[in-house]
């Protein structure tokens, strides 16, 4: 079957070398998403692995489509409706692109739902009520070039969303953009990893996760389960290997955070206790200056403030003036990543950058920005 990865716009080559090293093929990057083949072994495990994708699509219909009547007609015949979508069954319909006659996103909706209730009503004279939020079939179109791709989602949440965030900050780090941010810096599963403002701890709990190979779908709640082709015992087959590929016995490195605010701080250590991985990472409330760094170096990584949604920039300034010069007195051999919303405040570093790679981070264009410390 086809499928489609969305992707955090900037990580779609890291999405794309996942989703091959989980056994996907054909994968091809594209804007904001990557394409891929796979079989039903393949998609359930990248449901269960993938770190990267917000969602997961698996294709089930294409047709032309250039006018409201046309996407009527086309979902209608596009899709064995009668086996898929029981009137006794909610879905949702989410819609992406659009067409010059289908450019508002809520009606074109309406037209696909009405398509599909009015075939329920010819069949049973019943049909299924919509459920935004907790939805039996979540189903997902595409409008682009007069075509039109229908496609299932595995999930009705986004994938990003891990179990482990109770308590969520201000400008919160995705958890698929933090685990793409750490593959981008090249970090190990034996390396050290600091994060001097660690926030809700999103970079530690990725990295700890990453390096005892916690599949982060494990304890989600699955749409696929009920698709009419769900096969329960290749789902509990893959979910077992996911299971028995845990190595919470594993020697780890150090994964060490500082937050200075008590509230924040204490938002961290609820996080990183709801995830199980309180005996793997350390955090301490204190700011940055105060901790010294482990031995050997490793990596650092950061995401402060940018002065957008947190934090005014001119009260910033002093900020990464601060964590320039603490890097520069104390991080001698360490690899340092920070993730800029503003080149304004980097430049209060006063370090010389080896590397950018832009991120898209909740709408704000950033950089990930690479330094080497001597």
């Amino acid at each position: 079957m086809r499928g489609i990865a969305v992707l955090p716009q900037g990580l779609e080559k890291e999405g794309s070398a996942e989703l091959a090293t989980l056994g996907a093929e054909e994968v091809s990057p594209l804007k904001r998403c990557a394409s891929f083949q796979a079989d039903m072994a393949c998609l359930y495990r990248l449901h269960l692995h993938a770190r990267l994708p917000f969602r997961l699509l698996r294709e089930i219909g294409t047709f032309p489509c250039n006018s409201p009547n046309s996407l009527y007609k086309g979902i209608q015949k596009c899709f064995q409706w009668s086996d898929w979508l029981t009137p006794n069954m909610s879905f949702r319909v989410d819609v992406s692109g659009s067409q010059i006659k289908l450019n508002h996103s809520h009606y074109t909706a309406l037209q696909v739902k009405n398509a599909i209730v009015d075939i329920q009503r010819e069949l049973w004279g019943q049909r299924s009520s919509i459920d935004v939020k907790e939805p039996d079939l979540c189903l997902h179109l595409h409008l682009s070039n007069n075509h039109a791709t229908l496609s299932l989602d595995g999930t009705h949440t986004s994938l990003h969303r891990r179990g482990y965030k109770a308590a969520i900050g201000k400008a919160p780090l995705k958890e698929n953009l933090a685990a793409g941010l750490i593959r981008l810096s090249g970090w190990e599963n034996h390396q050290n990893l600091v994060d001097p403002l660690c926030g809700s701890g999103t970079f530690l709990l990725e990295a700890a996760s990453q390096s005892l190979d916690l599949a982060p779908g494990l304890n989600k709640d699955f749409t696929l389960k009920k698709w009419f082709d769900f096969n329960k015992f290749l789902w509990e087959k893959e979910k077992q290997i996911a299971i028995n590929n845990e190595k919470w016995g594993k020697k780890m490195p150090k994964i060490i955070g500082t937050e200075q605010d008590k509230i924040v701080f204490q938002n961290a250590q609820i996080n990183i206790k709801s995830a199980g991985l309180d005996k793997n990472i350390v955090i301490r409330k204190c700011h940055f200056s105060d901790l010294k760094l482990p031995s050997p170096p490793g990596v650092i990584v950061c995401n402060p403030p940018y002065g957008k949604r947190v934090g005014r920039e001119e009260n910033l300034v002093d900020l990464y003036e601060e964590l320039g010069n603490f890097l520069k007195e104390n991080g001698s051999g360490w690899d340092f990543w920070i993730l800029s919303g503003n080149p304004s405040l980097t430049k209060a570093l006063r370090m010389k950058c080896r590397r950018k790679i832009p991120i898209n981070n909740g709408g704000i264009e950033c950089r990930w920005l690479n330094y080497s410390i001597f």
